[in-house]
């Protein structure tokens, strides 16, 4: 399986922002749920499929993540990149 991987020590508190050039699997996901999405078994995620970029989102509590794009077995690439924004941007962004 084709993926792009990146890993964030991040929270609740923290916004991760996800570029892609097209839509695309967006997935988050604690080490042991990795493992077991990198072994082909069933895993449980936070994101989705997402069409629209930039993308944000916060994990769902403090610890180490494992962000996974991919188009889920799909033919073609995609390119992306993962960042945690600046406590000084995140703090300017507010949510419905």
């Amino acid at each position: 399986m084709n993926y792009l991987h990146y890993e964030f020590d991040a929270g609740p508190d923290d916004l991760i922002e996800v570029k892609l050039d097209k839509a695309a699997n967006v997935q988050l996901l604690d080490p042991s749920n990795f493992e077991l999405y990198r072994r082909g078994s069933k895993y449980h995620y936070h994101g989705g499929y997402v069409k629209v970029s930039p993308y944000l989102m916060s994990p769902p509590h403090q610890g180490h993540w494992h962000l996974v794009v991919d188009l889920g077995g799909h033919a073609g690439t995609v390119r992306a990149s993962a960042r945690l924004l600046p406590r000084t941007i995140r703090q300017g962004v507010h949510s419905g």
